[in-house]
């Protein structure tokens, strides 16, 4: 059982040394995910920029068999399944091949975590990571330093595309729990020195203290905003609703980890003053999708295998992908979870993948007692790898029921550490119910909404906001 945890150690310690302890882990995360061979790596992709769509596609289908012919070799679960089913990878020459072998879903990996592993990477090169997707329930899974290098090469690569540098400073949005929740007064935000972050946290925006954020926006005038929408697109809300304005205009306003609503991005503009640009990617590196300097959503095929599957509703489809960078724990054709809509599947004049828009990771807020509206609430079951998935209910202010699909080495211990990461996060005065389900309740397309909320308007609406005639047009 979770006793004194370093959350709880880093919840008492006071604000310079809550500091100190985000720079310290801002600078252990900088030299894990820019390591040695990351600069090799983002010369490596920037380079591609230049090449042809063929000359691309060429380059992936060739990584992609020979990662294949490593599942094969040294991957237990792709060994076993190949020869059950009678697959020849030689005979795969590329993506459009793929399709003999089975999609692979989260649970499959959960339950056999083992079987993934490649006996060709020692367990020493192994970095263990985490995450949690749309489902809420935990996944643990090995990469390596080369892998995390390059996948962030390919995400630096899209943001230096639009003239973000890694020395540019960046207020950060997100979801972690950085500053006591507790904590009543200013400041509502942590720095990490040497990731060039001001921290803002997502469990005190409320009413009472948004004017406390923009007076830090104002004084530091961080050039670039990144973060998740939900967290982003309230502050803009209350400064549209009480016509506060920067004193600054921002050069970049970047979002990710969740869907970004029309709505939230047409806020967003309006209040910023400037089009937040979109990026699509998870842990797992399955998949890719950036947006261009032009606002058109393109598939990183020098990244990874994505394929689109249909769905039953016209023009959606389904991400499913293939991790060619991971030898450690590969991935091939894994059901994300996550939907996308294409208009024209590929573009006619260039043949690039285009996405008109990520229709994944699409969450309701929670309201909690002091009227904080807290969004993308799955950080935290990152670390609960012992359960499936996770779903939220919320009927009333101030109070969740979650239901949770256990797995069988699920255990009491396992909750009592749940309801304690809940309290960090969400306050000793949020109510927490939970129920255990054999399956969830999912929508008619098979998606698992992670959030349900039965309260009029927990989330924001259109219609509400002196925007509601405003379209927006993600490609201006």
């Amino acid at each position: 059982m979770k006793t004194e945890t370093l959350e709880t150690i880093y919840g008492k310690l006071p604000t310079p040394l809550q500091n100190l302890a985000c720079s310290l882990e801002g600078w252990k995360i900088n030299r894990q995910r820019l390591g040695d061979n990351f600069r090799q790596y983002l010369s490596h992709y920037e380079n591609h920029s230049t090449w042809t769509h063929k000359k691309t596609t060429e380059y992936r289908d060739k990584r992609l068999k020979n990662f294949l012919i490593h599942c094969r070799d040294s991957v237990p679960y792709y060994r076993d399944l190949f020869k059950t089913l009678g697959i020849n990878v030689e005979d795969i020459r590329g993506i459009c091949d793929l399709k003999v072998i089975p999609v692979l879903t989260k649970e499959t990996v959960q339950r056999r975590y083992d079987d993934f592993l490649s006996e060709s990477v020692s367990s020493k090169d192994h970095i263990v990571c985490h995450t949690s997707g749309t489902t809420g329930g935990g996944l643990r899974f090995a990469s390596t330093s080369d892998a995390i290098a390059e996948q962030y090469a390919v995400w630096w690569r899209y943001r230096r595309a639009h003239g973000i540098t890694m020395g540019t400073w960046c207020a950060y949005f997100g979801g972690r729990s950085i500053v006591p929740v507790n904590q009543t007064k200013p400041p509502f935000w942590r720095t990490n020195y040497p990731g060039r972050q001001i921290m803002f946290s997502a469990y005190h925006m409320n009413a009472s203290n948004m004017e406390h954020y923009i007076n830090k926006l104002n004084q530091s005038k961080p050039p670039w905003i990144h973060g998740y929408p939900s967290s982003i697109a309230l502050l803009a809300s209350f400064m549209l609703d009480k016509n506060i304005h920067l004193t600054y205009k921002p050069s970049w306003l970047t979002i990710g980890a969740e869907n970004l609503m029309h709505h939230q991005a047409t806020i967003i503009e309006k209040a910023f003053e400037i089009t937040p640009v979109q990026h699509y990617g998870m842990a797992e590196g399955v998949a890719n999708i950036s947006q261009t300097i032009e606002g058109t959503l393109v598939v990183d095929e020098d990244f990874s295998a994505v394929e689109f599957e249909p769905t039953s509703s016209p023009d959606e489809y389904r991400i499913i992908g293939t991790n060619f960078t991971n030898t450690a724990t590969p991935l091939i054709r894994y059901d994300t979870g996550d939907l996308v809509r294409i208009d024209n599947k590929i573009s006619s004049t260039s043949g690039v993948r285009e996405v008109s828009f990520i229709d994944g990771r699409n969450e309701d807020y929670v309201v909690l007692h002091n009227g904080v509206k807290v969004g993308r609430l799955d950080h935290i079951f990152k670390d609960h790898t012992r359960i499936k998935e996770a779903q939220i209910l919320q009927k009333r202010v101030g109070a969740l029921t979650i239901h949770i699909v256990r797995a069988k080495s699920y255990t009491n211990i396992d909750e009592q550490n749940l309801r304690l990461d809940l309290q960090n996060r969400l306050g000793k005065s949020t109510e927490i119910v939970i129920h255990y389900k054999n399956e969830l309740q999912r929508t008619s397309n098979g998606k698992l909404r992670f959030v349900i909320s039965e309260i009029e308007n927990p989330s924001y609406n259109p219609n509400r906001n002196p925007l509601k005639t405003s379209n927006y047009d993600k490609n201006k």
